[in-house]
């Protein structure tokens, strides 16, 4: 009964399964995934072949934003937490990375590390606090104490107040790399997001990833098992914590500066509808919407001031129209010609 109950979810409704004396169909998730990563190269390469380097650092930035809705989609799709308050590591290793790079060294890789290490501390001491609720309960403890935190930043004069931290030096990543040089620290970004993405989908094949799996469908018959869900809750959230963190640590060495609004609901806000745009529980769905909804909100903006009721209609229909997100509503159809295809040849 315990083997059954940690198994991961059955597939989605309508994918084709193929009987046993035939070849497996490729992995669908898997051919979006590399979809996704080869196509964002080549679009850095093209965008700097034609001396744009303005959309090579807007999709730099997508990519930034969405190894945070990765972190958002680990506790949602994968925990069943709902997370209103991510800004907060993510503002927080933003803010890290920063001091590092101005008062230590313009070093990526410490950097990096230092607000890794702060961020998982302030995981593990968020998680205290938050996991012990749920549903909705859970979401407005995570909210409360990202306000908390980003009134606290916006209101320390050490920090740059309301102004942040302004002039952040440009970052070495390796001998004559530099966060400067927007195609070098967009392929450098890109390694990144593949790393945590392949870090979290092989997490998810592990018995842990099948135990948040399963807490997720039926918490209370996981601890009926003799599990305790406390702790792997415990082991997700800091997790998350620590990937937003890292994201968020790569925010200043792009930008060159750092504000309390990194921490302020609506980023957390635009991570959870990256993810429930891209498709919940997919992993490479919140990529596509943080790629999808950083280039919406950049054109449409472009056009008018009013871009965020523009942004919201879509939403709102993308989310009537597809409830289960761009991928996870594409996925079964995809699979099922995958496996088609396969068995024709």
């Amino acid at each position: 009964m315990r083997d059954a109950i940690l198994t991961p979810p059955p597939a989605p409704t309508g994918v084709a399964t193929p009987p046993r004396d035939r070849r497996a169909p490729p992995d669908a998730l898997r051919l979006l995934a590399w979809v996704f990563f080869v196509g964002a190269a080549v679009f850095g390469l093209v965008a700097t072949a034609l001396g744009d380097q303005f959309f090579v650092r807007l999709a730099t930035e997508a990519l930034i934003f969405g190894g945070l809705a990765l972190s958002v989609d680990l506790l949602l799709g994968r925990t069943g937490l709902l997370p209103l308050g991510q800004a907060l590591f993510f503002g927080l290793g933003a803010y890290v990375s920063a001091l590092v790079l101005q008062h230590w060294a313009a070093s990526f890789w410490l950097a990096l590390a230092v607000a890794v290490a702060v961020s998982a501390l302030a995981g593990l001491v968020g998680g205290l606090i938050a996991i012990r609720s749920k549903g909705v309960y859970f979401a407005l403890i995570s909210f409360g104490l990202a306000q908390v935190v980003s009134k606290v930043v916006f209101n320390t004069r050490e920090l740059g107040a309301s102004d942040g931290i302004i002039g952040v030096p440009a970052a070495a990543v390796l001998p004559g790399l530099g966060s400067d040089d927007p195609l070098g620290f967009f392929l450098v970004t890109l390694a990144f997001v593949a790393a945590l993405y392949l870090v979290l989908r092989h997490l998810m094949g592990t018995p842990l990833g099948r135990q948040l799996d399963a807490i997720r469908v039926n918490e209370h018959r996981v601890a009926f098992l003799g599990f305790d869900p406390w702790r792997y809750k415990l082991a997700a959230f800091v997790a998350a914590a620590c990937m937003a963190g890292a994201s968020g640590a790569l925010y200043p060495m792009l930008r060159g500066f750092v504000s309390p609004e990194l921490m302020f609901f609506q980023v957390s806000g635009q991570a959870v509808i990256n993810v429930i745009v891209g498709g919940t529980g997919t992993l490479i769905g919140p990529l596509y919407g943080s790629a999808l909804l950083t280039g919406l909100r950049s054109v449409v903006g472009s056009f008018t001031s009013h871009h965020h009721i523009v942004i919201g209609l879509l939403f709102v229909v993308a989310v009537i129209l597809l409830p289960r997100g761009l991928i996870g509503s594409s996925l079964p159809h995809l699979q099922r010609w995958l496996y088609l295809r396969g068995n024709k040849s």
